[in-house]
């Protein structure tokens, strides 16, 4: 989630022990082993929420190794220093070209960008759209997987101010009847984007203006809904009576791939589109629907002469009619999905795969693979306080199913055939550095004893009731509330997982009372307990500001896992700096995560940062570090990355002034590192990256591509 559209409110009241005091637990337990600091000591000395974790004892079996003879993985470039700039900075020796920004067109029929285009809803829809995040790649042909593919991008949210510059600015957006063109374009400037992109003879990448590949999916594009969910009553709505259908995806943030060749956009923050006053439902509450007025207003377009279908009528859900058929009261339930996209398939719709759970999706990323055994996915809920999940195919994975390139495959049905039956976990860490998923079933058997589905007050047989409301079921199994769950990877090799915990700015201070206020300032949560999530002994810091990244390793019986935490962020100057971070890699609020697979078990961890933390923000813009995990464990320090080795992580690129650095992978040949640059203040001035901004620009989120002068692969 961008900081720039961050929701502070805390929507979870379950009153589950969060995992700041399961850090503090799991701390407290292995200082008494090892003869350590004790937690008397450590609230005299001021450690807090962040720093309180370390590794469980004996666990030494996610410590990975070099293959036999083979010289271990080293990167190769210097660690960069912080820079606050309207520039990308790369290491010496590197390249960084400004690919396909906000508004680079796909078709030729709509007009080339320049800096004072009006955009119009139709130039939108054959436009690259704002704010690009979570991206993947997908080969054309075999052999040229590196130089020649399609690009899938997410189109996380809009910057009405650049979007709107030509006419000053976009017309009622905060009170009053939007108007419908403003509507379509912003509408439009969401979703997902497939964009046809090859690597010249020069080394310079373009991308292919009206390719039969192009295509854009926006929050008015109509999509499947499968699953669970799939034609139950929850979903019904004028537009859909069957509950079949829906039209859009918004707040596209992280993504995922299947190891078919498919895309998974995921929603996140689309709560906020809509909005509903009356007779509001337990999810609206649990997931953040608006009152009043959706974030962008586009309700209030409804009723405009132009308006067609309900376009925009869609995003009132408030019930108006005798029975959900004739009205929009369940179009919110139609959200908060993975989408499943073919992106070389341009006739099918994107698909909502219900089975993988409704809530804020960060992204999805695919477990260690192995024939005959369930394909796995992970997922954070991006918000204070929320969980990690994992969802487990019934089928078992089929290497016959892996995506060939050019063949003429139904790539949906084979997502079907994975995703749409399935079981959705959810994570509790306990202190001794293990874990535990929670099956979200129906006859599952919750923290009180009771039947999940009787405890929801659902029938026997309702796993689409479950699935609707997961984060309640989340609550009621006694998940772990974490510091706001953002991107994962994973090493093929081995299957852990890394995950980045970013932030937590609303742990309030012991014994206090907390509220949470709405926009217009009304008071619309207050309460003691664990759901405010508190400080106590062990963690007298109300705020985890700068965030860390844990790494968990599954068991085989798909339900254990051991965990421990891979890194602190922290400013250099922090009292709790336990990965011992300098100024050459000091970071904080950790977002976006990339393995960068380099072969016999070893690999590159990329990490992105979306930075609001001033010790660190006062001395560089967000920024890609890199680090060689494999081989590094914690042993006697609070982090795998500690003041023994933190050497090892070095700061790789920085971002231009007020932007977030996210969306990340590397071609299969690794000589190419792709980027996103989102919300730039005042950027970029050409295609060099690197070039830096004289006078002012209309910023434009842009895709950036590495690569070393040389030609040579990235990073080593």
């Amino acid at each position: 989630m961008s900081k720039e559209i961050e929701d502070h409110r805390n929507f979870n009241q379950s009153g589950n022990e969060p995992f700041s005091s399961v850090l503090a637990k799991h701390v407290s337990r292995r200082d008494m082993m090892r003869g350590g600091l004790g937690l008397a000591a450590m609230s005299v000395m001021g450690f807090g929420a962040a720093g309180a974790l370390a590794a469980p004892a004996a666990r030494t079996g996610m410590k990975g190794s070099s293959a036999p003879g083979k010289k271990p993985l080293t990167l190769a470039f210097e660690s960069i220093r912080g820079e606050k700039r309207d520039s990308v900075v790369v290491p010496a020796g590197y390249t960084a070209q400004v690919l396909i920004p906000w508004g680079a067109r796909l078709t030729s029929d709509v007009p080339e960008w320049h800096e004072d285009l009006e955009i119009t809803p139709d130039i939108q829809a054959n436009s690259l759209g704002m704010h690009h995040d979570g991206m993947y790649h997908f080969p054309l042909n075999k052999g040229s997987e590196s130089r020649e593919f399609l690009l899938a991008i997410n189109h996380e949210y809009i910057d009405q101010g650049a979007l709107w510059a030509p006419r000053g600015g976009p017309t009622n957006a905060l009170e009053g009847q939007r108007p419908a063109d403003e509507v379509r374009t912003e509408i439009n400037a969401h979703g997902v984007a497939v964009v046809h992109v090859k690597k010249q003879a020069d080394g310079r990448w373009t991308h292919m203006v009206d390719s039969p590949y192009n295509r854009r999916i926006t929050n008015a594009s109509e999509m499947e809904l499968s699953g669970p969910v799939a034609g139950s009553d929850y979903v019904k709505t004028r537009f859909s009576p069957d509950g079949l259908r829906t039209r859009g995806t918004s707040n596209n943030c992280g993504n995922g791939y299947t190891p078919w060749g498919t895309y998974l956009a995921c929603e996140e923050n689309w709560p906020g589109y809509f909005m509903r006053d009356s007779d509001r439902q337990m999810d609206d509450d649990r997931l953040g629907v608006s009152r009043g007025r959706g974030r962008y207003g586009w309700e209030t377009a409804a009723g405009d002469a132009s308006e067609q279908n309900d376009e925009f009528a869609r995003f009132n859900t408030d019930p108006v009619a005798t029975d959900a058929t004739g009205d929009y009261r369940n179009e919110a339930r139609t959200y908060g999905y993975q989408v499943e996209v073919d992106p070389y398939d341009g006739t099918r719709r994107a698909v909502k795969r219900t089975a993988m759970g409704r809530f804020r999706h960060e992204g999805c990323w695919v477990g260690k693979l192995e024939p005959g055994k369930p394909v796995v996915f992970y997922s954070g809920h991006d918000a204070r306080n929320e969980y990690i999940y994992k969802y487990v195919s019934k089928a078992t994975w089929s290497p016959a199913d892996a995506n060939r390139p050019g063949a003429n495959v139904d790539r949906l049905a084979i997502g079907a055939k994975y995703l749409d039956e399935g079981t959705l976990y959810v994570a509790r860490f306990d202190a001794d550095g293990r874990g535990e998923w929670l099956p979200l079933t129906p006859d599952a058997q919750t923290r009180d004893g009771h039947r999940l589905h009787a405890a929801l007050g659902l029938a026997a047989d309702d796993q689409a009731g479950i699935i609707v409301h997961t984060c309640d079921a989340a609550d009621l199994m006694g998940a772990t509330p974490m510091d706001r769950p953002e991107w994962g990877a994973v090493d093929p090799t081995s299957g852990d997982v890394y995950m980045t915990l970013t932030n937590n700015s609303q742990r309030t201070a012991e014994d206090s009372e907390a509220t949470y206020t709405n926009e217009g300032g009304a008071i619309e949560e207050s309460g003691v307990g664990f759901a405010t999530a508190p400080v106590n002994e062990a963690n007298p810091r109300p705020d985890n500001g700068a965030g860390h990244i844990i790494r968990w390793r599954d068991g085989d019986d798909v339900i254990r896992f051991d965990w421990e935490v891979f890194v602190f962020g922290a400013a250099a100057a922090d009292a709790d700096n336990f990965s011992g971070l300098n100024e050459l890699n000091q970071f904080a609020s950790p977002d976006g995560l990339w393995y960068d697979d380099r072969g016999n078990g070893e690999g590159i961890l990329w990490i992105q940062t979306d930075n609001g933390y001033a010790g660190v923000a006062d001395h560089t813009n967000d920024q890609v570090l890199a680090v060689v995990p494999n081989g590094l464990a914690a042993g006697d320090a609070r982090a795998v990355v500690n003041a023994g080795n933190q050497q090892q992580l070095k700061r790789f690129a920085v971002g231009p002034n007020g932007c977030e650095v996210t969306g990340i992978f590397a071609t299969p040949d690794k000589t190419a590192l792709f980027i996103n640059i989102q919300h730039p203040g005042n950027w970029p001035a050409s295609e060099d990256a690197t070039e830096q901004t004289q006078g002012k620009v209309r910023p434009r989120a842009s895709t950036v591509v590495i690569q070393k002068e040389d030609g040579g692969q990235i990073g080593v």
